[in-house]
């Protein structure tokens, strides 16, 4: 298994517009860079080390629905959340739940999830087939 911390470099280098969710496109910037990745993030982590993927919603002070957020917990029980810092101090990510991730790839953001599954595995220096030999 990959150590967590090359993972997140890998992760974390990828991040740009095209990786980004179309809804946060706006509020996207090099200064910002994981606005917009959680959920294509936390399923190349899920890809990598299985897990829990866990969801919340996001408000806004008013209780308004900002949106979402996805992150993981790994099988051992740690909670990994690359994209927290995403948020500004007024938006606050409420609870989450587990949510069963669906076969194939996601309804929503499979350009996004792509786009940065196949940059994290260039820049671990995998290729698909080490992808899927080393995957979980």
């Amino acid at each position: 298994m990959l150590p967590l911390d090359e993972v997140t470099a890998a992760v974390r280098a990828s991040w740009c517009r095209k990786t980004c969710d179309v809804s946060d496109l706006a509020d996207w910037s090099p200064a910002n860079p994981s606005r917009g990745q959680c959920g294509a993030t936390a399923l190349v982590v899920h890809d990598l080390f299985g897990g829990d993927l866990l969801l919340a919603e996001v408000l806004r002070p008013d209780g308004s629905r900002q949106g979402v957020h996805w992150w993981n917990r790994l099988p051992d029980g740690r909670e990994v959340d690359l994209t927290r810092e995403q948020f500004a101090p007024t938006e606050v990510v409420q609870q989450p739940r587990v949510v069963v991730r669906p076969e194939g790839l996601p309804r929503y953001g499979a350009d996004q999830y792509l786009r940065l599954r196949a940059a994290v595995l260039t820049r671990l220096g995998w290729t698909t087939g080490t992808w899927i030999a080393n995957a979980r």
